[in-house]
């Protein structure tokens, strides 16, 4: 097993010989640095700040470019790099600006959607979206791997590895030691078992986070979701060209929507539940079902499935250890965003620890990393609870979604919506447009709850 490895702190631990290898096998020599630092003095000698990124998603790929960006030696460890995550792949207007995205990897612009309620009822949405306005449609694969690229492109060590466990501190001091295979063709499919020490730690290695484990993050409810690639004909691809379905039902997902979203060439249907995952079949069978005459003649060429946080981990920060991403539970309940909150989240991260080090010539502690947090929970917080709250409201039966997709009809709801989608600010309202809406919004609930009433009845 080959090791990349400090030299003993000078001045803090005894310098003594090390070892070029963890064991006796001559071939496989150690990467040494030598470090210099007291608890006065926590500037670096003769080296950069060094911090890993574990995951290469949308998180991991944004926190590692931000890292090299600000001169810190960055390692981003990622063991599928051709990863396709099962996501619908929206991402708000203002994401390609500010992460500087090319058109050419967005497959689709949609400027036009279809909500479609449990009796079918279809609500069309995007009537107020300005010319330029436009919700982008990715496939993961081809995002992720440029949001890597780019970041190895500005001095990123990209390594294809399985991150395996974690080696903490026992000194505020030391490094973390991480333990990964790697794999890079040389050693054949078993690959070779590597150890690594850093300073810092960012997990952005999603909803079944080892990173989050290593430092006893706690757990959270997740959703699965489950997603077809379609390859439809032609003629029905066009139907699609721009536009998006999302369909909700106690037949589609008792807590979510099932979609069809368009791609390059194909368009994927999914779904996913939180407290029906033994049935997340049915629920993808059914969403099938709803959009059947739009894609008939289509052939399953991918299926995925894949959990997705329902809330944040108790904990996202130990130490010099931050969690970013679907490890710190970034997915919006309501609409299941979490695309741009989790390079936003691995891009803040990142400056937070650029910022502390002075561009990677100081220790962090975890108090400079916890800059990230409160910035992050400041900004965002508000959103997830307002969208928590829609969720428990409008996904609680059918009658309650008939009354959303009703609501969805009016076109204030759709501007403010879309403003708050595309832009991730809170637009001001009208006062007066304000209260129009939360009394047709009571209307509808009371409406869906006389609904719900009567169904009941009939069940009896």
């Amino acid at each position: 097993m080959s090791s990349i490895a400090f030299k003993p702190f000078t001045g803090l631990r005894r310098s003594s010989a090390v070892p070029t290898t963890t064991n006796t096998t001559p071939s496989k020599p150690v990467i040494k640095f030598h470090v210099s630092a007291a608890k006065t003095s926590p500037k670096l000698s003769n080296r950069d700040l060094r911090v890993a990124v574990i995951g290469g998603g949308p998180a991991g790929g944004a926190a590692a470019e931000t890292l090299a960006k600000g001169g810190i030696e960055t390692f981003l460890i990622e063991r599928k790099l051709d990863n396709c995550k099962p996501c619908g792949g929206a991402i708000p207007l203002c994401m390609v600006g500010e992460f500087d995205l090319p058109l050419d990897i967005i497959d689709r612009r949609v400027t036009k959607m279809k909500m479609i309620s449990p009796s079918n009822i279809a609500v069309d949405i995007g009537q107020t979206l300005k010319p330029h306005e436009y919700i982008g449609m990715v496939r993961r694969e081809v995002l992720d791997a440029y949001l890597r690229d780019r970041a190895k492109e500005n001095g990123a060590n990209v390594i294809n590895g399985l991150f395996l466990k974690m080696d903490m501190p026992k000194h505020w001091d030391e490094p973390y030691v991480l333990h990964y295979t790697e794999y890079d063709g040389k050693k054949g499919a078993m690959g070779e078992k590597v150890t690594l020490e850093v300073d810092a730690v960012i997990g952005a290695d999603g909803a079944n986070s080892r990173v989050a484990k290593a430092i006893n993050a706690g757990d959270y409810d997740y959703a699965i979701a489950f997603q077809e690639r379609i390859k439809i004909p032609d003629d029905k691809m066009v139907y699609y060209e721009n536009l998006a379905e999302m369909y909700v039902g106690d037949d589609v997902s008792p807590d979510f929507y099932g979609w069809v979203f368009p791609k390059c060439d194909h368009v994927a249907v999914g779904t996913g539940t939180v407290t029906h995952k033994s049935d997340i079949k049915k629920f993808q069978l059914a969403t099938r079902n709803r959009a059947k005459d739009k894609i008939l003649g289509g052939k399953i060429i991918r299926v995925e499935a894949h959990p997705i946080p329902e809330h944040p981990r108790p904990r996202r920060l130990s130490g010099r250890v931050a969690l970013v991403g679907d490890a710190a539970g970034y997915v919006t309940k309501c609409s299941g965003e979490g695309i741009y909150f989790a390079a936003k989240s691995g891009r803040m991260c990142a400056e937070a620890i650029v910022e502390g080090s002075q561009n990677g010539k100081k220790m962090v502690d975890e108090g400079d990393l916890r800059k990230y947090l409160e910035k992050w929970d400041k900004t965002y917080w508000p959103t997830y609870k307002v969208l928590d709250v829609l969720q428990k409201v409008f996904y609680r039966s059918n009658p309650a979604r008939e009354a959303f997709v009703e609501m969805c009809a009016d076109e204030y709801v759709q501007k403010m919506t879309f403003n708050s989608y595309l832009y991730k600010t809170v637009a001001p309202g009208n006062p007066l447009e304000d209260l129009k809406l939360a009394v047709n919004t009571i209307g509808s609930l009371v409406r869906a709850n006389a609904l719900r009433k009567e169904m009941e009845k009939l069940n009896i």
